[in-house]
């Protein structure tokens, strides 16, 4: 590390820090703080949902992957076209209409209040587990560069995004994700320049190295359910995404934010649109990585080739390889996506519990100055455990693997909850519940038979990932039916009735 590089770094965290704390002049109030008071631009939206896909689980999760096997995590990304085509066509027009902080509401005028307690239940688990895994990843990125501490980075990064995403509120948020995403990109662009540029023999042998060991791959076409192949991950995918534009605090609260409809449709699709070249992007860095180490340009420690290591090997590169400069711009833009997205869970955690717990259960009509002491104290309790998770994570090992179970899991089938309420009619309580119940079964005996199977060295019946497809699927189809036996009754009785 060079003067530069720290200059660039430390630059850069001041300058978002400051930029953020700025705006806490425009959010003193609840609704300025949750929603912006609704006027923010939608380019500025688009580029904060981005942002918000874009965290250092993909800056550096996904160089890691393809390093170490291939192009089958950019399966995932495939799915976000029909995700994002569904939220313009429906998500975004049934939340602006409903025009709540929360997109939680939705599911209580629907099901009742124990469907909102569900829902906001399972997005905590989600939000606090990313949390967790970012901050980890932040910190694994400085251990790499300059040996700090971890635990110590940890806690002083959960900090300092804290600070600047409570005092600032949403608007501090979705611009510095606006500045943070512009970095992260030139960043991105900067290593992948630097790769191609060291090839001992051009930029052509990046690709015959790549294509020599099967690195463009997308994965096995089998149709089998138990590995994580082409089709598990397009899936898994498609039910992930779907569920992060439907039903995701952290996308609908920037849909309520923008100015117009027309600003929030043009946002979703567009940001989420943004992010497939981007992990294209990601994913042809390890690749190259690979074919760069591989071609005698420079070496790489050993331990880089292992299965829990490989997250590290993009780190490794920017320290070794980059020239001044520009490696404060690489830590810079790692920081960047990682900050983005932390940012944008506490203040959406912290919205979720003012808007559907506080104000919902304890005190309906609180003033702004008693909504302002929750949101603040709740951001803070909020930041508190991510960090604690991320201590608690230092010794995982492969953390996208780790990631993508996780929020499997956690989401709790949730999506399906959402598609029973705006594809059916009637009320239908009871059929919620029991496809809630059904749901979660299914859920956790995937989850507790993929454990058990891998400590008895064992191959699962079906993959984590299915988890949430299964879930998602029973959850639908249960309340689904119920609603048509129920329909069948009432048409029953008007029978009778008439006769």
């Amino acid at each position: 590390m060079h003067a530069a590089d720290y200059i660039v770094f430390f630059a850069y965290l001041a300058g978002v820090t400051l930029f953020g704390i700025t705006f806490f002049r425009k959010s003193k109030t609840a609704s300025q703080f949750t929603l912006g008071n609704r006027s923010i631009p939608a380019w500025v939206v688009m580029m904060s949902i981005f942002a918000t896909y874009v965290s250092s689980i993909s800056y550096l999760a996904l160089p890691g992957s393809a390093f170490l096997s291939d192009w089958n995590a950019f399966v995932f990304s495939l799915s976000i076209p029909v995700a994002a085509l569904v939220a313009v066509k429906f998500f975004v027009p049934l939340y602006r209409r409903i025009n709540s902080p929360s997109a939680y509401t939705f599911l209580e005028q629907r099901f009742g209040p124990w469907a909102r307690i569900y829902a906001s239940a399972s997005y905590f688990l989600t939000q606090l587990m990313r949390i967790g895994t970012i901050l980890y990843l932040l910190s694994l990125t400085v251990h790499t560069i300059f040996g700090w501490d971890i635990r110590t980075v940890i806690i002083v990064t959960g900090l300092v995004v804290m600070i600047y995403s409570t005092l600032g509120g949403l608007q501090a948020v979705v611009w510095t994700d606006a500045i943070q995403g512009l970095v992260l990109i030139g960043g991105a662009l900067a290593s992948v320049i630097v790769i191609l540029g060291g090839m001992p023999e051009g930029a052509g042998q990046v690709f015959s190295i790549a294509a020599e060991n099967h690195k463009f791959s997308l994965g096995s076409f089998d149709l089998g359910l138990s590995r994580q192949t082409f089709w598990v991950v397009l899936v898994y995918g498609l039910f992930i995404n779907l569920q992060n534009f439907g039903i995701d605090q952290n996308y609908v609260q920037r849909y309520i934010a923008a100015r117009t409809d027309t600003d929030a449709k043009r946002a979703a699709f567009s940001g989420g649109m943004l992010y497939i070249p981007v992990s294209l992007l990601f994913l042809f860095i390890g690749t190259a990585l690979f074919a760069f180490y591989h071609s005698g340009a420079a070496e790489l420690p050993a331990r880089f080739y292992d299965q829990g290591m490989s997250d590290g090997v993009f780190p490794y590169f920017i320290v070794h390889q980059l020239p001044p400069g520009i490696t404060g711009l690489l830590i810079s833009s790692i920081f960047a996506a990682g900050m983005s997205t932390i940012s944008t869970s506490y203040n959406s955690s912290a919205t979720v519990f003012l808007t559907d717990y506080y104000q919902r259960f304890f005190k309906r009509e609180a003033s702004d100055r008693q909504a302002m002491k929750v949101l603040y104290l709740s951001s803070f309790v909020i930041s508190i455990c991510g960090i604690l998770i991320a201590i608690a994570m230092i010794n995982v090992k492969s953390v996208l693997d780790t990631w993508w179970k996780l929020a499997s899991v956690f989401s709790g089938g949730m999506l399906g909850l959402f598609l029973l309420g705006i594809t059916t009619r009637r009320k239908n309580v009871a059929g919620a519940i029991a496809g809630v119940l059904s749901g979660l079964a299914i859920i956790l005996w995937i989850s507790i038979s993929g454990v058990t199977s891998a400590s008895r060295g064992e191959v699962p019946r079906f993959h984590t990932y299915l988890s949430i497809v299964f879930g998602t699927t029973a959850i639908f189809l249960v309340g689904f039916l119920f609603a048509i036996l129920k329909s069948r009754k009432a048409k029953q009785s008007k029978k009778e009735e008439g006769q």
